[in-house]
């Protein structure tokens, strides 16, 4: 698609429209995909545990990241532990109670329902992938922290999964 008969501002907001459509239909079929591959895991959406979390009526989640340690560090949701999604310590995890919702999450979905099902065959229960991320999450608005403070960025993974990262919340690499 071309624009080269329009003005520059306008070249640049449909260029941007195209993109985050492109974005948006990316990001669709990655979840979607995502599902296909763990079907046996259960789905929480990043509105659905905002309810959780922001309701004190409600009994807040176990927030588990299944990202690295570096992306965690650049930026997390808050109260989430950082657990390694390649070697989890499944130990930890015996002491919580079986009622209690687990909630995982890691850039996109992809590794944390890889640990979600990996966490449901060793019998730990109430565990949910949130859909689409902490990317979702942070393109949505909703709040990020860093050492229990507010932040603005997150850790984009790579160069290729960060596009689905809105730019404003792109943390440089």
């Amino acid at each position: 698609m071309t624009f080269s008969g329009y003005s520059p501002n306008i070249r640049q907001i449909a260029n941007k429209r195209v993109s985050l459509q492109v974005q948006s239909l990316t990001f669709n079929l990655l979840k979607f995909l995502i599902r296909f591959l763990f079907p046996t895991v259960e789905e929480i959406t990043s509105q659905e545990l905002a309810n959780l979390l922001f309701d004190s009526e409600k009994p807040r989640p176990l927030l588990l990241d299944a990202r690295s340690q570096t992306e965690y560090a650049v930026s997390h949701i808050e109260t989430a532990i950082h657990i390694d999604p390649l070697t989890p310590d499944l130990a930890a995890l015996a002491a919580i109670s079986k009622d209690r919702k687990i909630v995982v999450y890691c850039a996109v979905g992809y590794r944390s329902a890889k640990l979600a099902q990996q966490l449901d065959k060793a019998e730990v229960k109430c565990i949910h992938n949130l859909s689409g991320g902490i990317f979702q999450w942070a393109n949505e608005g909703k709040p990020i922290f860093k050492n229990e403070h507010p932040a603005q960025v997150v850790h984009p993974y790579n160069a290729i999964w960060g596009k689905l990262l809105k730019h404003t919340y792109h943390a440089q690499e």
